[in-house]
């Protein structure tokens, strides 16, 4: 039986979120299991976005050579309006834990639609609000989700690149 794990990191800066991406994807980690989320902190007034799981995100105004590195490599996008947060982009399989804390109108005290997603996955309360804080401070949260061994292995590189710190979410499973 194997066990659903994460590991989120937190990075300072866009380039340092894209290389951690760009070393998992070499290191063969499988790229839909990869989240990304972080403030659009480059908005115009003329952004306009939606979300696609099945694809990239069609268009997201002037910010396509700034998070395109991003949207390339993950599976999934989305731009949301989040009260108290801002406008977020979320590339990965998080997408769809928000739409569907959406849709079901999940409730989860205390905590934003991004919050109900990565609740919503057994990421706790009190990490959910760290992360959230996180975001709110223009940093770059990536996730990724999966199982014991598939989380073990991105942990390893992860602790290897630029982060400001990450942790590992889930049950420990011995075969």
């Amino acid at each position: 039986m194997k066990a659903v794990n994460s590991v989120v990191a937190v990075y300072n800066s866009h380039d340092q979120a894209e290389l951690a991406v760009k070393l998992l994807q070499e290191a063969g980690v499988d790229m839909k299991t990869l989240s990304i989320a972080a403030k659009d902190t480059h908005t115009d007034e003329h952004v306009v976005g939606y979300y696609n799981a099945g694809d990239r995100m069609k268009y997201w105004g002037k910010m396509g050579a700034y998070w395109g590195g991003f949207w390339g490599l993950l599976f999934g996008s989305a731009m949301f309006g989040i009260p108290g947060i801002g406008p977020l982009l979320v590339a990965g399989p998080l997408v769809a834990w928000i739409v569907a804390g959406l849709e079901g109108a999940v409730v989860v005290g205390g905590v934003s639609a991004l919050g109900a997603g990565l609740v919503s996955i057994g990421i706790p309360k009190d990490s959910v609000v760290e992360y959230e804080t996180a975001i709110k401070s223009d940093k770059f949260v990536l996730i990724v989700h999966g199982s014991f061994d598939d989380v073990k292995k991105a942990e390893d590189i992860i602790e290897r690149s630029r982060h400001k710190t990450y942790t590992v979410h889930g049950e420990t499973v011995y075969a």
